[in-house]
Parts: structure tokens; C-alpha cells; sequence
């Protein structure tokens, strides 16, 4: 079986990441190819379709979340998602095993499931054909389930009912800082089943966007538990290779797989991305020795920057009045030619992020 070193690795990664050269695609069809980007906040997914695509249009991306051709939901690991909403129905069923999971890890113990099922249904009512906050639903919900921690049963209904975080067109970024949600089958005017079903079509898709991986990379991915018994059951379509230290790893026969020595050019990639997300063995992207320096304690990823295809280093974003600010802190040191082109990156992704800016400046912190 061959052995794909880390580096061929990260190509690879690369690659199926549209990091390698920003491609000419719509943000729906880049949604897809990527498998969906994390959303906690508003603006990472936004910056993220910006280091992927040609000539990216914000616009672009708030005419499909206002055409109901992209939600944020709910999805992958429990975590706020933008999907395709083709995706989104077709990918519900499946990971309810992992939104389940985390239910039962988190909140279950302290929730009666007779509570638990007449909240969804209770829910299910105050939400048909409207939407509210969650402030809104846990006070309709607060009077109805005395002595209940009504925060935790909002919590538990995130990953039982299928909710869509509405837009605002005049939001700056798409989405209010306190959003509205909608039930699924009302936004999307079509039924969104939270049924478990076979994860095989996840599985494929996981692979395309972040192969070749192992079953312990997809686990980690997507929340979902034993997920073997599914990567054996498409053997028969996928092809096998080894990494340096001897794990199987799975991948789809066409999908491009770079030659080591490929050009990397330097990204700078937001909060939550794909290529630090996709893994459980993320050292085809980021050595171990810097991990704990993007991870906060409130479980949040900061922005890194790759260099050679690898995290080099964090960047961070700030305004003051009219003067906005990109900090890069590298954790290496990083060539002079290499520097310089970060900085140009910074630089055009600071004009795309802060274009009202009066000012804009970019800093670098040793």
C-alpha cells in the first residue's frame, strides 16, 4: 500500500480546499465543494469563501442566503454551519446520530425526555410560520416547564428540532448579532427529516473535500461515532494509501493528490476553517507544538496564516473609528519574500473586509 508523506498530505489538503489558487465558482457551488465552513460568528465563513474564490463578491453570498440557496444551521459537530440548503436536507438524517450524541453528553442527563419531546412540540408551534429569537423561545417555553432549566432545553432543541438562523438584509455581514430563527420546513418550503439514515453520501463527500483521511479524520469532522463499518462498506469505490505512521487512509479515486514539491502560496484563513477543522490528525497543516496557541478556552480557533501550506502564524482584525487594523503574529520566522506577500494578502483582505474604512494598516507583532 503506499505511503503518503505529510507533505503530500497537505497538498493534497490543499487542493480539495481551494487553497492552492483562488477558483472561479459561485459561493452555492463552493459551499458544496467544501463540504460547508463553520459559521459561530458571522463574518470567518465570509473571509473564508474570500481566500478560496476569484474575484469573490460579498454580495454574492447574501443574494443566495436571501434566495434560501444557503443556511446557516446547525450541522456538522453540533456547531453553526452555512451549507448548501440542498445539502442541508440531504445531510440532516445522517448526522442526527452525532447532534444526538452531543445532546446526551451535554444536557440529556438534566432533561426528562416527556420535557424534552413536548418542548420540540411546543416549539414546533410557536415558531410555525413565524420566527423569534432564542431569547423569545425560551420565554414562551419558561411558564409552560416550571422547575425545567429552560436554558438547557432551548439548547437540547438546536440539535432536535431542524432550525434556520434567518438573515437581514441590512446586516453587514448577513446576520444580526441577535438572529432569528425559522423552522427548516417552513424557510426552505420543503420537509428537512432529523430521521438517522446512512452517512455514506457524507462519508463520499467528507473525502472530497478533505482526503485522503482516515475514519478517525471523518469521526472528527463530522461528530459522527463508528464510522468503519460505512468506509467499509465503500471499499469497493475508494482507494487506500498509508500515512508515515502507518493509519489507513481512504480517499476517492479522481480526486487530485498535488506532487509534494507544488507551489503553496501564503492564505490568510479565518476563525473555525476548514483545514484546521477537517481532522483529527491535523499535522498535515499545523504542528503540534503550536495547537495550543489558536485554540482559546472558550473553545474558539483564532485566524492563522499558512506559509508553505502549514500555520505559520495567527492574524487578527480591528477597527477604530475610521483606522482598521490586521495584525499577523507569526510563530515562526518567516522568510522576507514570504513576509512580503502576506503582507499584500493582509493588505487586499483588510480593502475586502473593512471597505469603509478610512485607513487601513497592517502590523506586524514578533
Amino acid at each position: 500500500m503506499q505511503v503518503l508523506t505529510r507533505r503530500e498530505l497537505n497538498r493534497a489538503l490543499l487542493a480539495r480546499q481551494w487553497l492552492l489558487s483562488r477558483e472561479a465558482r459561485d459561493p452555492v457551488a463552493a459551499l458544496e465543494h467544501l463540504a460547508g465552513l463553520q459559521a459561530q460568528l458571522p463574518r470567518p465563513p465570509v473571509i473564508g469563501l474570500w481566500s478560496r474564490l476569484r474575484d469573490f463578491d460579498r454580495a454574492s453570498l447574501l443574494d443566495a442566503v436571501q434566495a434560501r440557496s444557503v443556511v446557516r444551521v446547525t450541522a456538522m459537530r453540533g456547531t453553526l454551519h452555512l451549507l448548501s440548503s440542498r445539502d442541508y436536507r440531504a445531510w440532516r438524517g445522517p448526522l442526527q446520530p452525532a447532534l444526538t450524541r452531543g445532546l446526551t453528553a451535554i444536557v440529556r442527563p438534566a432533561l426528562d425526555e416527556t420535557h424534552l419531546a413536548a418542548a420540540e412540540a411546543e416549539t414546533r408551534r410557536f415558531l410555525r410560520g413565524s420566527a423569534a429569537t432564542f431569547d423569545a423561545i425560551r420565554d414562551h417555553l419558561a411558564p409552560r416547564f416550571p422547575g425545567v432549566n429552560v436554558r438547557h432545553l432551548a439548547y437540547a432543541l438546536r440539535l432536535t428540532v431542524p432550525l434556520v438562523q434567518v438573515p437581514v438584509e441590512s446586516a453587514t455581514w448577513g446576520y444580526p448579532g441577535q438572529a432569528d430563527f425559522a423552522l427548516a420546513d417552513t424557510w426552505l418550503k420543503r420537509p428537512v427529516s432529523t430521521r438517522p439514515s446512512s452517512p455514506a453520501d457524507v462519508v463520499r463527500r467528507y473525502l472530497g473535500a478533505f482526503g485522503p483521511a482516515s475514519v478517525a479524520d471523518a469521526q472528527a469532522w463530522s461528530g459522527l461515532p463508528s464510522l468503519a463499518q460505512v468506509f467499509e462498506s465503500l471499499r469497493g469505490e475508494l482507494v487506500t494509501f498509508r500515512d508515515e505512521r502507518k493509519r489507513v487512509l481512504f480517499d476517492l479515486p479522481d480526486a487530485p493528490r498535488p506532487a509534494p514539491d507544488t507551489l503553496a502560496p501564503v492564505r490568510l484563513v479565518p476563525d473555525w476553517d476548514n483545514v484546521l477543522l477537517g481532522h483529527h490528525d491535523r499535522s498535515r497543516v499545523i504542528a503540534d507544538e503550536h495547537r495550543a496557541r489558536i485554540s482559546t478556552r472558550n473553545l474558539q480557533v483564532t485566524a492563522t496564516f499558512l506559509v508553505d501550506g502549514l500555520v505559520a502564524g495567527a492574524w487578527s482584525l480591528s477597527r477604530k473609528g475610521r483606522a482598521a487594523t490586521l495584525v499577523l503574529e507569526p510563530f515562526v520566522k518567516v522568510p522576507k519574500k514570504e513576509m512580503a506577500a502576506l503582507r499584500e494578502e493582509a493588505e487586499q483582505l483588510l480593502a475586502f473586509a473593512e471597505p469603509d474604512a478610512g485607513s487601513h494598516g497592517v502590523e506586524v507583532r514578533l
